[in-house]
């Protein structure tokens, strides 16, 4: 079992013919991941590397070629209508890829959403992968092992990184997923945290926040009253001088609020170990499991 997607899940590459499109939508296939269905306006009949039928709207691949998942490629001003555009076709998982959309464009986006069945992961996020099955997004498949620790993250690279370090020491993943770091979003860690507390082949989580706004905080709150499984976590950006932006639209401290030691704090109070430097991730997972 696995969260979010699996083997079976069926997915359409909108902007596939653009360059990022296109390098990752090929990764994704090579990785084994069904990939259906493309889309861009106007290319409608044509073919992508002569083997993915192209649709000028999601809607047409999703009737046409059975896609439930829809994987976003397209420059940000298009971005919060691609978003809208694979909600409103009926895609039960919407993965936006694009980063710098803009913050208003995502208000939209999240009104636009409230009632639906929908779920949306990102902006500006690597995707999710469940190792051996499909992967849908940027992230390296080859560093990833089938398994039972679950890896959450606001940082792309620094998912790679926990990854990376779980499988040099033999502990494979069920699903890896990297919310974003982008202050109006879509999944957030309560979200993904809830589906790994729900999945029998999760067995343990890393959680990887950083600096800014409140959603570690929330998080720690939800694990100490809800998590059955042990939660290890790290906290980027604990060197980030206050009222500078590091990386993801959301990482800014502002008002004295969002520090890491806020956050460090809030973790360890409800029994989450946080590792204390990126090298630690694994070993500190690694040491609670039974």
């Amino acid at each position: 079992m696995s969260i979010l997607i699996n083997k079976d899940t069926r997915v359409v590459f909108q902007g596939i013919t653009g360059e990022s499109g296109s390098l990752h939508a090929r990764a994704c296939i090579k990785y084994g991941t069904k990939v259906v269905a493309g889309v861009t306006p106007g290319r409608g009949g044509q073919r992508f590397d002569d083997s993915v039928p192209i649709f000028d709207s999601v809607l047409d691949a999703v009737k046409s070629e059975a896609a439930d998942v829809a994987c976003i490629f397209v420059p940000p001003r298009f971005a919060a209508d691609a978003i809208i555009e694979a909600a409103d076709a009926g895609c039960r998982l919407v993965i936006c890829i694009t980063e710098g959309i803009p913050v208003l464009d995502m208000v939209k986006v999240r009104r636009f959403m409230e009632g639906r069945s929908t779920l949306l992961l990102g902006p500006n996020c690597p995707g999710v992968i469940t190792p051996g099955e499909s992967k849908i997004g940027i992230m390296p498949g080859h560093i990833h092992m089938p398994g039972n620790i679950g890896v959450l993250s606001k940082s792309g690279t620094l998912t790679y990184e926990a990854v990376a370090q779980l499988t040099k020491l033999g502990v494979g993943q069920s699903t890896c997923v990297g919310i974003g770091g982008d202050p109006v979003a879509g999944l957030d860690f309560i979200d993904v945290l809830d589906l790994f507390n729900k999945d029998p082949n999760t067995h343990g989580v890393i959680m990887i926040g950083e600096i800014g706004g409140n959603a570690e905080e929330k998080a720690a709150e939800w694990i100490q009253k809800n998590m059955k499984k042990p939660v290890a976590a790290f906290i980027a950006g604990r060197a980030a001088p206050p009222g500078k932006r590091m990386g993801h639209a959301g990482a800014i401290i502002a008002g004295g609020k969002g520090t890491a030691a806020d956050k460090i704090a809030a973790l360890e109070a409800a029994g989450v170990k946080v590792a204390p430097t990126p090298g630690d991730m694994g070993t500190t997972m690694v040491s609670l499991l039974g």
